[in-house]
């Protein structure tokens, strides 16, 4: 039995309509892909990207961490100082507030990396997260050298240096980072700004969902 299709306008706008739509939408997900930041070089057909490089540093349980451990995770990193008396009580807050929007997310860590390690030792650090009331399998506090930790400081395109005529003795910024899996840096966010940290906040969703949707 022979079956014929007849194709009507309506069908066929519907059809346009479909294709565009969906055109639109790859469109708009390809946007949402969040960028990777840092200067890049071509090598013949590679485009080798800026990445966080090797570090060795100690958590606050005076255990040693490193990137390997890491490698499984996307994270979010700030630098800061117990002792500031001017924004990372600030920056603090803002990194609190995502820690509990991600607090169930296992894909997500969080690292913070004092600046002032002569003061801030593991156990001085320990002390900082148990007052915080979070959980430090899910969020690290770090220490290392201090010619180590403002080395990495440039990696991660944070100001953060000492100054005896600064608040505290160091001056630095309360950026908030996003990196990836594979030490890239993602986002950023101004610590100090809770409409700024709400749009970081997307974009940490945006890379989970990117991560799951690869699988």
């Amino acid at each position: 039995m022979n079956i014929s299709i007849v194709i009507t306008q309506p069908m066929i706008n519907k059809l346009f309509f479909l294709a565009a739509f969906s055109l639109l939408l790859s469109a708009c997900n390809e946007d949402k892909a969040l960028p990777i930041f840092g200067k890049t070089k071509i090598e013949g057909s590679d485009t080798i990207y800026h990445e966080i490089p090797d570090f060795n540093f100690m958590n606050q349980d005076s255990v040693m961490v490193n990137n390997e451990d890491l490698k499984d995770y996307i994270y979010i990193s700030d630098f800061f100082f117990m002792s500031c008396p001017s924004i990372c009580p600030k920056v603090k807050r803002q990194m609190l507030k995502i820690y509990d929007q991600f607090e169930s997310e296992p894909l997500v860590k969080l690292v913070s990396h004092t600046i002032d390690p002569k003061r801030d030792t593991p156990e001085k650090l320990k002390m900082y997260a148990s007052n915080l009331e979070v959980d430090t399998k899910k969020w690290w506090f770090l220490t290392a050298e201090k010619g180590e930790v403002m080395e990495i400081a440039d990696e991660y395109f944070v100001v953060a240096y000492e100054d005896p005529e600064a608040p505290g003795g160091f001056d630095h910024s309360g950026k908030i980072i996003l990196v990836d899996k594979d030490r890239h840096i993602r986002a950023f966010a101004e610590g100090t700004d809770p409409e700024d940290v709400d749009r970081f906040i997307k974009d940490i969703e945006i890379l989970v969902n990117e991560y799951k949707t690869k699988g």
